[in-house]
């Protein structure tokens, strides 16, 4: 019989053994918009959290599974939230790309980026949202309009030069 249908220990699965979600090794900056979304993300998994106790109570299928994902999900929220440091668009030096910078740039193509640095829980590239650790926000980190910089992509590295910082 394969191995895959034969049951371990006492048959009980502990749906609270599940391995926690990794935390960044790197300091949890975030904009003030980044800590209002970690929040409301907690808020959110607080409400579904007292639902699903509602549901175990019922002895709802999978309910059990799906409430230990989502205090799984709070205890990560927690650490992320306790462990914020939360950096002000105003304390940033106004004429060099730092944190919560909004940047235009433009290559040798003549193509234009608009991307911000933000925290990495708020990152969303599609929406111009790039993590402050990322290669192309650390690529621009302290550079001034008319700075050239590469940015280093896996579709190959591009020289970008920064047209203007904004920050708020």
């Amino acid at each position: 019989m394969s191995r895959a249908f034969v049951r371990e220990g006492d048959g009980e699965s502990d749906p609270g053994a599940l391995p926690e979600l990794p935390i960044s090794e790197h300091p949890n900056y975030v904009t003030p918009r980044g800590m209002m979304l970690l929040r409301a993300r907690l808020n959110e998994a607080g409400r579904e959290l007292q639902a699903l106790d509602r549901a175990v109570e019922r002895e709802a299928v999978g309910a059990r599974l799906e409430r230990a994902h989502v205090q799984r999900e709070i205890r990560w929220l927690q650490a992320r939230i306790l462990g914020a440091i939360t950096i002000a668009p105003e304390r940033q030096p106004a004429d060099r790309v730092a944190f919560g910078a909004r940047v235009e740039m433009s290559d040798d193509d003549e193509r234009e980026y608009r991307y911000r640095i933000v925290g990495e829980d708020e990152a969303d590239p599609e929406r111009g949202l790039i993590s402050w650790v990322s290669p192309l926000a650390r690529a621009l980190h302290g550079a001034r309009v008319g700075d050239s910089v590469v940015w280093k992509r896996p579709a190959g590295d591009i020289a970008v030069e920064v047209l203007a910082i904004e920050y708020g």
